[in-house]
C-alpha cells in the first residue's frame, strides 16, 4: 500500500541519490530522546483493549481534524462524562472520514502504522473498516503487539517519557529492575506544575514537591533546593534531560528579594498575571542555572497557547488537540538567560518553537554563535514533510547541521514512533540528495550527514 519512493524528491536523478541515502540510514535504531508515550504502558506490558485505543483515542492530531469538522470526541470513543461510543462504532466514524486527513502527517503515520507495523493488506474505508478492526484486534491480543514487544521490533534504541516533577518514578523504578525487559527508558524532568503559577495542578504540586523533598518552600532559596532535589533523583533514575513548556521562551534575571516577593504570591494563589509571567521568565534562567550545575539538557518549547477550547479541557481534560500557536520573540526573550549563561561550559539548552518565522531571522543565528545553543527539530504543527524541508532550508545555512539537536518524535501515540522517524529520514534524504545533485555535497558526506540527522545528533544533544 505505501510507494517505496513516498516523499522522495519527483526528479529521477536527485531522486535516485535519495534512495542511496535513505538506504542507508532507514533501518539504524530510533532514537527517541522526547516523547510522551506514558511509561504505565511498558511497567504494566499494558494489552490495548482495541484499535479505537491504538489509534484514536491518544492521537489529539484525530481528535482536532474530526472536532473541525463538527464531530465530538463522544463519537470517537472519549468520554466526556456522557457514556461514549463503542470502540468499534468509534473506529467505523474514524473510517468513513478517513480521507480528512488526505495531505496531512496524520494521513502518512497512519498508514504508515496500519500497513507496515500492523499488517493491514486493504485501503481503510466505510467498507473496509470492520475488516481492518477485526484484524488489528486480533493482531493486539497477540504476545508481539504488547508496548514491549514493541519496543523491540520497532528498532528503538531509547525512548524518554515526560514526567512531572513530582511524579515519585516507582513505575520507573520498577521497569528498569523487571530483568525480562531489557529496553532503555528513561524519565524527563518537567517542572511546569511547579514552576508555573497559571498551572491548573500548581497548588496541589507545590505540596507534592514540598512533601516529596522535605524542603521549606515558602522561602525562595528552600523552593530552588527542592527543585535541586527532584532534578537529582531524576538523574538517579537515568534521566538526561529536562522540559519546559511555556507559552512564551522569556526569561529574567531578577534579585532575590523581588523572587521571593513573587513566590510568595505565587503560594498565596494572589499573583497578577504579570507576577506570574515575571516568575515564570526568572524561573526558566533559575532551570539553566541548575542545568548548568547538574548537566541535564534543557529543553524549552515554547509558542503553544495550550487548552485554547476550555470547553474541550473542562468536557475531556487537558491535551485533546486544541493548543495553538502563538508568535514568539527568541531574540529579546533569551536575552537575560544568555547575558548570564550563555557561554557557560556545562549547559546545552535546546529551542523548540511553533512560531517558524523566527527560524531564520532568530533561531539560527543564536544557536550558530551561542555554544549553549542548539535547534530542536520541527514540532507540532510542523512536524510533516513540508515543515521539514521549510526548517532545513531556513537554518542550515545560518547555523550548519552540527547546532541541530536531530530528531525527536514527540507523540503520546506509539504506534506513530517509526512513522515519524521514517517521514524524517526521507525528508533528511530528499534535502540532502538535493543538495548532492547541485555539487554542494560529495556522496560521502551527504551519507554522514544522513546518519548524524538520523541518530548521531540526538544521542549528543541529549547526552545519550
Amino acid at each position: 500500500m505505501l510507494h517505496p519512493d513516498r516523499l522522495l524528491p519527483a526528479d529521477p536523478q536527485t531522486r535516485a541519490i535519495a534512495r542511496d541515502l535513505l538506504a542507508g540510514i532507514v533501518d539504524l535504531p530510533l532514537v527517541c530522546p522526547h516523547g510522551h508515550v506514558p511509561i504505565e504502558w511498558f511497567e504494566a506490558d499494558y494489552r490495548f483493549p482495541d484499535p479505537a485505543e491504538l489509534l484514536i483515542r491518544p492521537d489529539h492530531y484525530v481528535l482536532r481534524m474530526f472536532a473541525s469538522q463538527g464531530f465530538s470526541y463522544d463519537q470517537l470513543g472519549v468520554s466526556g462524562g456522557e457514556p461514549a461510543v463503542d470502540a468499534r462504532t468509534a473506529f467505523r466514524t474514524f473510517a468513513t472520514h478517513y480521507d480528512l486527513f488526505l495531505g496531512t502527517p496524520s494521513r502518512s503515520w497512519i498508514d504508515h502504522a496500519l500497513y507496515e507495523n500492523l499488517g493491514v493488506t486493504e485501503e481503510l474505508n466505510e467498507n473496509s473498516a470492520d475488516r481492518v478492526f477485526d484484524h488489528i484486534d486480533a493482531q493486539l491480543a497477540r504476545p508481539e503487539f504488547t508496548p514491549r514487544a514493541l519496543f523491540t521490533t520497532m528498532g528503538i534504541e531509547l525512548l524518554a517519557t515526560t514526567d512531572s516533577a513530582v511524579d515519585d518514578l516507582a513505575r520507573h523504578a520498577a521497569l528498569a529492575a523487571d530483568p525480562s525487559f531489557a529496553g532503555r527508558i528513561i524519565p524527563t524532568f518537567r517542572p511546569d506544575s511547579v514552576t508555573d503559577p497559571d498551572h491548573v495542578a500548581f497548588a496541589a504540586d507545590i505540596r507534592k514537591l514540598s512533601d516529596l523533598t522535605g524542603e521549606n518552600i515558602a522561602t525562595w532559596s528552600g523552593y530552588l533546593s527542592a527543585l535541586r532535589n527532584r532534578r537529582a533523583v531524576f538523574a538517579a533514575h537515568g534521566a538526561t534531560a529536562t522540559d519546559h513548556g511555556f507559552a512564551t521562551a522569556q526569561t529574567a534575571n531578577l534579585d532575590p528579594a523581588t523572587c521571593q516577593t513573587l513566590l510568595d504570591a505565587a503560594l498565596s494563589g494572589t499573583a497578577t498575571p504579570d507576577q506570574a509571567a515575571r516568575f515564570r521568565a526568572q524561573m526558566l534562567t533559575e532551570m539553566a542555572r541548575m542545568s548548568a550545575e547538574d548537566g541535564m539538557v534543557m529543553q524549552i518549547h515554547a509558542g503553544s497557547s495550550r487548552n485554547h477550547a476550555p470547553v474541550i479541557q473542562s468536557t475531556y481534560g487537558l491535551d485533546k488537540g486544541f493548543d495553538m500557536p502563538t508568535a514568539t520573540n527568541w531574540t529579546v526573550a533569551l536575552k537575560p538567560l544568555l547575558d548570564q549563561l550563555g557561554f557557560a561550559p556545562n549547559l546545552r539548552i535546546l529551542l523548540f518553537t511553533l512560531d517558524e518565522t523566527t527560524y531564520a531571522r532568530e533561531l539560527a543565528p543564536m544557536a550558530g554563535a551561542y555554544p549553549v545553543l542548539r535547534l530542536g527539530a520541527p514540532w507540532w504543527f510542523f512536524d510533516s514533510p513540508a515543515g521539514m524541508a521549510r526548517y532545513f532550508d531556513q537554518v542550515v545555512e545560518t547555523a550548519g547541521f552540527a547546532n541541530l539537536a536531530g530528531f525527536v518524535d514527540d507523540t503520546r501515540a506509539l504506534m506513530s514512533i517509526p512513522a515519524r522517524h521514517n517521514v524524517w529520514r526521507r525528508a533528511t534524504a530528499g534535502h540532502l540528495a538535493r543538495m548532492v545533485a547541485e555539487h554542494q555535497l560529495t556522496m560521502a558526506q551527504a551519507a554522514r550527514l544522513a546518519e548524524d540527522l538520523s541518530v548521531t545528533l540526538a544521542r549528543r544533544a541529549y547526552k545519550l
